[in-house]
Parts: C-alpha cells; sequence; structure tokens
C-alpha cells in the first residue's frame, strides 16, 4: 500500500515537499497509518490532537497514546481539549457538528499561527461512501453525491482512494498501534447505523460495491463539470450588477428566470449552497408581490418587482442602537462608511455650501440644531420636511414614491436633532433645517463611502 500512497500522492498533491503539514490524528487505526506513511516521506510533519471530553477515561487515554506515539516519531504535537457538550448547547446542534466545527475552527488557528500549509485528514474510501449515502438519504444534487474532495482550501485528505480493509492490513502488517473508539459501533448514529447495517448489505449484493461507487464518484464529478460550465453562463444571465448594493447583496432578474421552461433545477443550483429547500416557496416567490421573502438558516430571499435580491443574515443590532453625535465629533462610523461633520461660518463658505448639495451632501443652520445629534434607523410613524416642500411626508411614503425595496429601507441611516429628522442620510434633507440669509453657522455633513 505504501507504494501506490506515495504514488497516489505524487499524482494527486505534487510538491508538498518541504511544506509544513499539520495530520489531525485522532489516534485511531486510519489516522495511525496516515501518520506512519508520511513519516518516511520527505515533508515537515506536525501532529493536532482534540480531545472532546465525551467519553471520560477513553478520551485522556486517547491523549495520552497521542502524545506518546509523536515521542516516537519525534513530532512536534499541539493537543486541544474542548467541551463538546457544552459548545453542542449553546449553539443549538449536534454533538456530531459540535465538534466538527471545534477541530476545524482551531485547525485553523494553527493554520494561521504557525504557518502550515496544509492540514491532512485521514478520511478513506468508505468514509466516502458512508458521506455519499447520508446526503442521499437526506436529499442532495450532484455537489452532495461527489462526496468528500481530495482537497478542499487547506484540507488534502490523501487516504480517499484506499480502502479500509487495505487500511487495516497495512496496520497489521507493519505492527502498528492503535486506539479504538468504541461509540463508533453505537448505531444510534446515522453514520454507525449506515456503516455497520447498510453497507455490509450492499457488499453482499455485490462484492466489488465500492469499486463500483468510486467509478460512479468519477464519472459524478464529471457530469458535475458540465453543470457547472452552464450555470456559469446561466449565472451571467440572471444576475444583475447593482452599483447600490454591496457585495453580500446579489439580484436575480426575475424574466430570465421565468424564461426557462423549467426552472426548478436552476433554481436549485442558483440557491442551494445558502441553505435553502423550500423550493415550491421558491418558486412560487417568482410571481408574488413585492416584498415577500423566504429564509434559510443564513441568508434571505426577498421578492422585489422584477428581482429577486439574496442577502445575507447577520447579527445586525443597529435598528436598536443610536449613535450619539456631540458638538465636538468630526466623524461618525456607519457600518462601512463614515460622516464628517463640519462647521463653517457663511462669511468663509463658498456659496454652494448655503443649499442642498445631493445626497452625499448636506448643510444645515446649526443654530436651529439641539445637541446632541443622532444617527438611528427609521421607525414607523417617522415623518420629515422634505427639503423643496412645505407639508411634513411619512418616510413609509417617501420610501414607497422613491420605490425602496425593504433591503433598502433597512439600509437607511437618519440624523435626527431631538425627536426631528434633519437629513435622510445620502438620500434628502429636512426643509426645516435649510440655511438662509439668517444663519450664522452652518453644519455640513458629508457621506463618506
Amino acid at each position: 500500500m505504501y507504494n501506490r500512497f506515495k504514488i497516489h500522492l505524487e499524482r494527486a498533491f505534487p510538491k508538498l515537499e518541504n511544506k509544513k503539514l499539520l495530520l489531525a490524528t485522532s489516534g485511531g487505526i486510519d489516522s495511525m497509518v496516515l501518520l506512519n506513511m508520511l513519516s518516511k516521506i520527505d515533508v515537515e510533519l506536525s501532529l493536532a490532537h482534540c480531545n472532546f471530553k465525551l467519553r471520560g477515561e477513553e478520551s485522556d487515554e486517547d491523549e495520552t497514546f497521542v502524545r506518546s506515539e509523536a515521542k516516537k516519531y519525534d513530532l512536534p504535537l499541539h493537543v486541544k481539549e474542548f467541551d463538546t457538550k457544552k459548545y453542542a448547547s449553546t449553539h443549538k446542534c449536534s454533538i456530531q457538528m459540535a465538534a466538527r466545527d471545534l477541530r476545524y475552527n482551531w485547525f485553523q488557528e494553527l493554520l494561521k499561527e504557525k504557518g502550515y500549509d496544509y492540514i491532512i485528514t485521514a478520511h478513506h474510501a468508505n468514509d466516502n461512501l458512508e458521506t455519499f449515502l447520508i446526503n442521499l438519504s437526506r436529499g442532495t444534487g450532484i455537489d452532495g453525491l461527489c462526496g468528500i474532495p481530495e482537497k478542499s482550501d487547506y484540507i488534502l485528505r490523501p487516504l480517499l482512494a484506499f480502502s479500509k480493509n487495505e487500511i487495516i492490513d497495512y496496520a497489521r502488517e507493519n505492527n502498528l498501534k492503535w486506539r479504538e473508539d468504541h461509540s463508533n459501533q453505537d448505531t444510534k448514529y446515522l453514520r454507525n447505523k449506515i456503516r455497520k447495517e447498510l453497507v455490509p448489505l450492499l457488499n453482499e449484493l455485490n462484492p466489488s460495491f465500492l469499486d463500483s461507487f468510486s467509478d460512479t464518484i468519477a464519472n459524478l464529478k464529471g457530469s458535475n463539470e458540465i453543470v457547472d460550465h452552464r450555470m456559469s453562463y446561466v449565472r451571467d444571465k440572471v444576475i444583475e450588477k447593482d452599483p447600490v448594493l454591496d457585495d453580500k447583496h446579489v439580484r436575480f432578474k426575475v424574466k430570465e428566470l421565468l424564461a426557462f421552461s423549467d426552472n426548478s433545477a436552476y433554481l436549485y443550483q442558483l440557491f442551494y449552497r445558502f441553505g435553502f429547500h423550500q423550493w415550491n416557496d421558491i418558486r412560487a416567490l417568482l410571481t408574488s408581490q413585492s416584498g415577500k421573502q423566504i429564509f434559510s438558516e443564513t441568508h434571505r430571499l426577498l421578492k422585489n418587482r422584477d428581482y429577486l435580491i439574496l442577502s445575507e443574515i447577520t447579527e445586525n443590532e443597529s435598528s436598536f442602537i443610536k449613535i450619539v453625535i456631540s458638538a465636538e465629533d468630526k466623524f461618525v462610523n456607519l457600518n462601512g462608511a463614515s460622516l464628517r461633520m463640519d462647521t463653517i461660518k457663511p462669511d468663509s463658505a463658498n456659496q454652494s455650501d448655503k443649499f442642498d448639495e445631493g445626497p452625499d451632501k448636506a448643510s444645515f443652520d446649526k443654530d436651529l440644531l439641539t445637541y446632541p445629534l443622532t444617527v438611528r434607523k427609521w421607525e414607523k410613524g417617522d415623518y420629515f420636511y422634505p427639503i423643496g416642500m412645505t407639508g411634513k411626508k411619512k418616510l413609509s411614503k417617501f420610501f414607497k414614491d422613491e420605490k425602496y425595496s425593504l433591503l433598502d429601507k433597512e439600509n437607511i441611516w437618519l440624523l435626527c436633532s431631538g425627536r426631528d429628522i434633519i437629513w435622510i442620510i445620502g438620500k434628502r434633507m429636512d426643509n426645516r433645517f435649510k440655511i438662509s440669509d439668517k444663519t450664522k453657522t452652518i453644519l455640513k455633513a458629508t457621506l463618506q463611502t
């Protein structure tokens, strides 16, 4: 196996010589076999072990074993203990998901702090099959059926080409020691149930099932490349770049999406990566009224007239925050933009400073303002007196007349004096606070992005 492993490493992961590699080491047979083979190759290798504190003394004994193996191979070792149950409870996720998050978050930290080039994991062909079957049971597309990638970002998985039986044979032939995780026998976990009950049945039906599966994965990856090529064309066709929206928001043309004779597959390919699975609702969204929206755990899809707007859900508490501005403040941070405040005397100002200068600038009679000023988000019932008009107007009516989407309205900031709105920042100022011939001091506010 070692000779085939070395050839596979050179073919699939060229130029690993002199790279700094960090091997995720549980103490189980898979990572011990990978450790043994990598120790025979000219790479700079270190080990990382996670103690998830889930199996009492067994977890601590795993750690002790890995420490002894690191000493035996004379390799640097990183060890970290986790309160996995507490993390799972706090983040409302399964123990398996909690362990995965904790593990890979720590690996990323080590990668940055210690300058490692890659993390190496001991996933093998049987793990790949189990992942395929799990995804199949839950419903997925071609991506989910392509299995575990050999390389993804900073993670390399050089054992994916080898079966569990080959790993066991190598360990026995080389008299390797390893630790058994008895929780792997518990079929209450889906992966274990598939491993212990379903996979043996498939092997019984076809003794060459794992080889056939490898061929299927190769074919699926080829098909996926064709889909990706087609979707690249589709994305160019249906996505419209909007200079007003930032990189976290994407507009999809509803007309183009409706033009496909069967848009279900296209909607899946466009949105499944963002956690959506309500496909009937998303199809209905194309013909729904503006303002209707659908949520995944991480993203929102909003119907806004002729577009679907995809945006990331963030823990943004700005709608509950009022930013206080004293008379001495010169700059105010507005989540990626800033507001510059300049005090000017009329006799030293340009004539243009005496007027509303457009969406990014506004000039006020400072003596009419009540300090401290505040910046906040809009609230139901808000109104102002638009410059150029004599009467007041509700912000909800102003937004409707300007055809602002729900997303546009959420991104609006208001500059206020006391309870009065003096400027819809970047949009329109209030008529009551404009400068006049009687103005003695001007406050000039400039939006800078």
